[in-house]
Parts: structure tokens; sequence; C-alpha cells
């Protein structure tokens, strides 16, 4: 696995409007740059999501990609 600053940039570019971190104990989290609408809240969309890994991570956010296409 690479580095978390090289793997923090790579999510970071693939996914525009997330920012990413690790916790001290080491679980990765994601959080997005802008507000949601209290309907996109509603309708599943989260503000932050968290996985146990980078792998995990992206998973989870491109299902929150895949929401936001399907509600265009």
């Amino acid at each position: 696995m690479g580095d978390f600053e090289d793997l923090k940039a790579a999510i970071e570019g693939d996914f525009p409007g997330w920012q990413v971190w690790r916790s001290d104990a080491g679980r990765w989290y994601a959080t997005r740059s802008g507000d949601l609408s209290d309907a996109q809240l509603q309708a599943g969309f989260a503000m932050t999501v968290a996985a146990d890994d980078s792998v995990g991570l992206r998973r989870l956010l491109l299902e929150q990609t895949r929401q936001e296409r399907e509600e265009r």
C-alpha cells in the first residue's frame, strides 16, 4: 500500500469536492467541501463517509457519486 499522502491526493483527485483524512486509529474519512440540501440528506447523501481503508473509502465515494448522477 502506498504512502498516505499519495493515496489521499489520488482519492481527492478522483473525487473533487471531498476532503480526505485518516484518524489516529487508522480509519479513513472523507467529508464534502460543500453543503447538501435537506432533500439530498433525506435521499441518503452523506456529508461524511468512513471506511477501514482507502479501498473501502473509494467504494463509498463511488456510491455517493452514483447517487448524485441519478438525482440529475
